[in-house]
């Protein structure tokens, strides 16, 4: 999601999570230091271009790890959005993430899932009320 004019990262992130998957029980544990960045692919740019109505050439985005601190239950795609984002979430692992992400994005999400790596396995990431775990 996007972060709107004055507001900071992390209030972002929290909103946006609340508005694409309708989550209000998460906590933020940790972010990637900086932003990480990429180029959109040319068949890419020219779609997101009509799409955006602007000339755009890829992505600034501020990764955050977070914890779901409630049931699964919680989550609904569906959140009071005339046109969500997504249409369904499954759990995954940090490699199934990275090997579903497009070519182009895939340097991002590797940065990502190395910065968040020790707490994969520490239990304080892995903790959530899912019945999936």
């Amino acid at each position: 999601g996007g972060i709107e004019e004055g507001e900071e990262p992390r209030s972002a992130a929290i909103r946006e999570l609340s508005e694409e998957t309708g989550i209000v029980s998460a906590e933020i544990i940790d972010e990637v230091p900086g932003w990480l960045t990429y180029d959109f692919p040319p068949a890419v740019k020219a779609k997101v271009n009509r799409l955006w109505r602007g000339e755009w050439h890829g992505q600034a985005q501020k990764w955050f790890l977070m914890r779901l601190t409630a049931d699964e239950s919680e989550i609904n795609l569906a959140n009071c959005e005339t046109d969500p984002e997504f249409s369904e979430w499954k759990w995954a692992t940090p490699e199934e993430v990275i090997e579903q992400a497009v070519d182009y994005k895939r340097p991002t999400y590797e940065e990502v899932m190395k910065t968040f790596q020790p707490y994969f396995n520490s239990g304080k990431a892995t903790k959530c009320y899912s019945t999936k775990w």
